[in-house]
């Protein structure tokens, strides 16, 4: 009697862990840059640039990127902008993590926070949130046949699992050039931009992968001429693209992180010269997990009718889809400018970016809470402070809906701001709405054993002689044929036959006629 075995790869969980950093500086303005009178508002994002694993410990490298609106102190209050850098590293503690490990980490600017100190000078304080992830891949060889099985009794199972075929980060690059429309003035210099994804789709095929959606922009840029006007410009762009993928196949499950990563944007002449073209190089970070659902018929129990057989088993953890699923919801409210600034004249745009307060198991599925920071760019008619910004947060409340969804399930959820809009209600207040949209994969763990091979020994002739030839057997509450032929070392397709049973398993209280040796 031999087993035939083979491998299947299941993907878990090592180790997690998660930190928050917090930044402080003070930054002094640039030397091309005018003075600051007042500053407007404020922008970062986060970029982890070296993630090294040691024994129990991460070590974390990044930096943080900000760019700061700001009415310039001349005689004619203009906006103007100035960008900065903070470099972090911070040695996490990771319980499990070892030297040599891939660790995935994720990085979001929480809350930033950027003050005047003088006209010169800025102070910048910062909270970033890390989140560390290990996951390992765990091979186990289950048996699946047997050659020469006769007088072997086999039960087999499905063992279904979700698989992690492929890992990788990749890039998409864009770029795009846009053209002011005509009756705006040409572009004397850029002041402000703003980037945000809408509606991405990724179609999976084999050895590549498509991209779709939508990238809204904003532009805020002084105009040429005396009066060095500053003006806005919004539009939309179609996000087109195609990412080669080895090992890709059409029918695997994606689950892709996108975000706006790398992104520059540069004033260039039209066909008569004239500055009225922006030439936008933005990178789009894809962080890609392929899963593919494995169907293996294996065995889970074997015993002998003529010999003594205990199957060898080993445990195995993996995961199994329960649901891949996709949600929006909305937000909205009222911002109301503070006393001392200026009117509302006319809004600009607004921007915002989803902060999770937590997540949780419910009976319905996953529900996800926190808020939308939002920030609204209003031009006024004050002289002296041209341009003002309301900021304010939206509270939210969502469940993605996950049918049979229970404690100790895993799950991935990846929140996006897809739209945010403000209306302008009257001089000092604006009604902001929101749209959120959430991305899911939610998984049950489970752990079981898993039969790869057995132990053989000649049966025990007393413990053989002390069983009954002919037992008239009564079917208790949570038998099986399975059992019950394992206990009398009877083979059940021959209980099956004497007893007349077409397939079914017996109920309880029902009596079953068993022979030895038949």
């Amino acid at each position: 009697m031999e087993f035939i075995q083979k491998s299947i790869q299941m993907d878990r969980e090592k180790c997690s862990a998660g930190t928050q950093i917090a930044l402080e500086d003070d930054i002094n303005i640039t030397d091309a840059k005018p003075d600051v009178y007042q500053l407007v508002t404020e922008k970062g994002h986060v970029d982890v640039e070296e993630v090294r694993a040691m024994e129990d410990h991460v070590h974390v490298k990044g930096t943080l990127h900000f760019s700061v609106l700001y009415i310039a102190d001349e005689e004619v209050r203009r906006p103007a902008c100035m960008e900065g850098a903070l470099p972090f590293e911070e040695r996490v503690f990771m319980d499990g993590v070892q030297a040599g490990d891939s660790v995935c980490v994720k990085a979001a600017l929480e809350d930033l926070s950027i003050g005047m100190i003088n006209s010169r000078k800025l102070s910048v304080q910062a909270l970033l949130d890390l989140k560390l992830l290990v996951e390992e891949t765990e091979e186990i060889a289950p048996a699946v046949g047997i050659e020469d099985a006769d007088g072997v009794e086999v039960c087999r199972k499905q063992l279904q699992a979700l698989n992690l075929v492929i890992e990788k980060k990749d890039i998409l690059r864009m770029k795009e050039q846009i053209s002011v429309p005509g009756g705006m003035p040409n572009i004397f210099c850029l002041l402000w931009q703003e980037c945000r994804l809408k509606d991405m789709t990724f179609q999976i095929m084999d050895e590549k992968m498509t991209v779709h959606g939508s990238l809204g922009v904003f532009f805020l840029y002084e105009g040429e001429g005396e009066e060095r006007k500053a003006v806005w410009y919004e539009t939309e762009l179609p996000v087109n693209g195609t990412v080669e993928c080895q090992g890709m196949r059409a029918e695997m499950l994606e689950d892709i992180c996108c975000r706006i990563g790398h992104q520059e944007a540069e004033v260039r002449p039209d066909e008569d010269g004239e500055e009225r073209c922006i030439a936008l190089d933005i990178v789009l970070e894809l962080d890609m997990k392929l899963y593919e659902e494995t169907k293996e018929d294996v065995i889970a129990d074997v015993y002998g009718v003529k010999q003594e057989i205990e199957a060898v088993c080993m445990s195995g953890q993996y995961r199994q889809l329960l649901v891949k699923n996709t949600g929006k919801t909305k937000a909205s409210g009222r911002l109301k400018t503070a006393p001392g600034v200026p009117a509302i004249q006319q809004i600009c745009s607004a921007f915002g970016n989803v902060a999770v307060g937590g997540m949780e198991i419910c009976e319905e599925g996953v529900r996800i809470w926190g808020t939308v920071n939002v920030q609204v760019l209003y031009a006024s008619s004050d002289s002296e402070l041209p341009f003002y910004c309301l900021k304010g947060s939206l509270p939210f409340s969502y469940v993605l809906e996950a049918p049979e969804v229970s404690e100790g399930c895993s799950y991935r959820i990846e929140p996006a701001l897809e739209e945010v809009t403000a209306s302008m209600l009257d001089a000092d207040e604006a009604e902001v709405r929101a749209v959120l949209s959430f991305k899911g994969l939610v998984c049950r763990v489970k752990r079981e054993d898993v039969v790869t091979g057995a132990r053989v020994s000649a049966l025990d002739p007393e413990k053989l002689a002390a069983l009954p030839g002919i037992v008239a057997y009564i079917v208790q509450e949570g038998d099986s044929l399975w059992e019950i032929g394992k206990k009398y070392y009877v083979p059940a397709a021959k209980m099956k036959e004497m007893n007349g049973l077409a397939g079914e398993e017996p109920k309880a209280g029902d009596k079953l006629l068993i022979v030895k040796g038949r």
